[in-house]
């Protein structure tokens, strides 16, 4: 029972990580005041911790643990969202940069958070393969 209530909370914040996401890099590009807010800023950091942590929580009730065998579709998962943490800077940071690769980097991590909701969905691996 307690799965169900962690892997749904787990969706959830997924669901609301990649909305803020795209809000605000629309409101970036935009330069529209509603950036300059608190909560903007503090919002999608408590909202992927919350993330991160049922994942961890996840790892531990269904035992599938990564760079294991059983794991490694969750091994993708991880570097995949290390790549997706790192665009997402690229994309939202605060050095100057052009938009073009802001655009670039926004769009690249639209499809890596593609690639990990397919690889939770399916728990199959897309790059390592089977050992």
């Amino acid at each position: 029972m307690m799965y169900i209530w962690i892997k749904h909370l787990h969706v959830i914040t997924a669901v609301i990580s990649i909305t803020l996401f795209i809000l605000r890099f629309y409101w970036k590009w935009r330069s529209a005041a509603i950036m300059q807010q608190r909560w903007i800023k503090i919002a999608p950091h408590l909202n992927d911790t919350v993330l991160f942590v049922t994942g961890i929580i996840l790892i531990f009730i269904t035992h599938f643990y990564p760079f294991s065998i059983q794991g490694t579709w969750l091994t993708e998962k991880l570097i995949g969202v290390i790549i997706y943490i790192g665009l997402g800077h690229l994309a939202m940071g605060k050095r100057t940069r052009s938009q073009m690769v802001r655009t670039t980097a926004f769009m690249a991590a639209i499809l890596c958070f593609y690639l990990i909701v397919t690889l939770a969905v399916n728990k199959m691996p897309l790059v390592m393969g089977y050992a």
